[in-house]
């Protein structure tokens, strides 16, 4: 099944950000079974990757603490279609100097915050996962499913356990 070039099938994505160095148990198992993992930055260690890896093919962009070699050929935003629905990604939304709706871009993820949200603006959908390991702000660790069918995404917010 290849995620990012469907239409017409439901695909569900993991979206995730600021593991910095740490996949808690219950994000794995909540990511097991999703299509395809974007991960926001500030992974911290590579090895978060490979593990994310072995649960769906992972798209990632690097945030403000990824300085290890290893990440030198990772980009620090991406643009990428999934089913049809344009996402950009970069780790600290006040990096944003692109005009999203003018671009096509449908959702916007990104990180840095450690808190949550999901929110409409103009056409565009912003998915701030939070954090799964270090959430700030009060907010509980946690991850957000973005789903996508008939070129229309979707994205709810899931605490983890």
């Amino acid at each position: 099944m290849d995620a990012e070039n469907q239409t017409s099938e439901k695909i569900v994505v993991g979206v995730t950000s600021d593991t910095h160095g740490f996949l808690p148990p219950a994000l794995i198992q909540a990511l097991s079974g999703v299509d395809l993992i974007l991960h926001a930055g500030d992974l911290d260690t590579p090895d978060i990757l490979q593990r994310l890896e072995e649960i769906a093919p992972v798209k990632a962009i690097t945030g403000n603490t990824d300085h290890h070699p290893a990440f030198n050929k990772t980009p620090s935003t991406q643009l990428i279609e999934v089913g049809g629905v344009s996402i950009y990604m970069i780790h600290d939304l006040l990096r944003l100097n692109i005009d999203l709706p003018a671009a096509g871009v449908q959702v916007l993820i990104h990180g840095h915050l450690h808190v949550p949200e999901i929110r409409q603006r103009q056409d565009v959908l912003y998915i701030n996962p939070g954090s799964p390991s270090s959430p700030r702000g009060g907010s509980s660790p946690g991850y957000v499913k973005l789903t996508i069918q008939n070129q229309t995404p979707q994205a709810e917010w899931f605490a983890l356990r």
